[in-house]
């Protein structure tokens, strides 16, 4: 009898470790206007299903931000400068990173592309978008050479060109010409939607492509805007400012910069505008998660 009764109670033991998985979370898109809530972290969390998360990377003066879709892929859009390639690629490893769908280099200046040369040498990247921009420096070249090296698909960046990366709604809105006499107005902006929110990354661009963005007709109309040039007096414009009507702002700016930024008259815009800012300088990283109707804030600092 002993054989029969182990049998029976190994049965009732695996029958009572089973359980019924939890329901998943409710789908975005269910109804209701987008609204926010604030939060503090000490490191941003993994993303969790139906859930886009943007992660503004603290690089001090220079851009560096992180899509991060609801099905798990990655995008990386700018890469700091080059001494803070190290700090983004361990940002992306402590994010679970495995491998880039995308990166945007939004321009060639060294605050934007710097780090990714270390970006594409670290992980497997399948497209790399950028504008049709040169500079004759040693940064640029770096840049170029990596991206030769890691095998990835380039794709020039420009108004109307959708970002081909499954479950990441994304376009291009700029630049919209070319000749600028500003290597700025190259930037390449992206617009991110997700259910009734959106994001707008603006890269440097200044006055010129913003009025030629306006011009085209594009839906500017964002939850989030990236303030364009660190907060400078070039960029943001009125009328941009306008159409794109932000609820909130992340403007990535170093601590006692030397240019000023973010300058007291765009700040004065912002305020005007109803617009809440967040600072790189003042908050550190700061993590955006959207389930498609509200968008939540994780601050590194408060």
């Amino acid at each position: 009898m002993k054989p029969l009764f182990l049998c029976l109670l190994v049965l009732a033991l695996a029958l009572t470790g089973c359980s019924k998985p939890s329901p998943s979370a409710k789908a975005p898109g269910s109804g209701g206007s987008p609204s926010t809530t604030t939060t503090q972290a000490a490191s941003p969390q993994r993303a969790a299903q139906d859930v886009l998360r943007v992660h503004f990377i603290d690089v001090g003066q220079a851009d560096s931000i992180l899509l991060q879709s609801p099905g798990g892929r990655f995008v990386l859009v700018d890469g700091g400068n080059v001494d803070d390639g190290r700090l983004v690629v361990d940002y992306l490893k402590r994010q679970g990173v495995k491998e880039l769908a995308a990166v945007v280099a939004t321009h060639p200046h060294e605050d934007h592309i710097g780090g990714l040369d270390k970006v594409l040498k670290s992980y497997p990247v399948g497209q790399v978008y950028m504008p049709k921009a040169t500079t004759t420096t040693k940064t640029f070249e770096y840049f170029l050479n990596a991206v030769k090296a890691s095998g990835a698909k380039r794709v020039e960046a420009k108004g109307g060109v959708k970002l081909d990366v499954p479950d990441m709604d994304g376009v291009f809105l700029a630049p919209n010409g070319t000749g600028y006499e500003e290597m700025n107005d190259y930037s390449a902006v992206l617009k991110v939607n997700y259910g009734k929110t959106s994001f707008l990354l603006t890269g440097d661009a200044e006055a010129k492509s913003e009025g030629e963005m306006l011009a085209q007709g594009y839906d500017l109309k964002a939850d989030v805007l990236k303030v364009g040039h660190h907060g400078s007096t070039s960029s943001t414009t009125s009328p941009f400012l306008k159409a794109v009507s932000p609820k909130y702002a992340f403007i990535p700016v170093g601590d006692g910069n030397d240019y000023g930024h973010p300058h007291k008259k765009t700040l004065d815009k912002l305020a005007k505008a109803s617009v809440e800012v967040f600072r790189a300088d003042k908050n550190g990283t700061v993590v955006v998660t959207s389930d498609g109707n509200k968008v939540n804030f994780e601050l590194e600092k408060r």
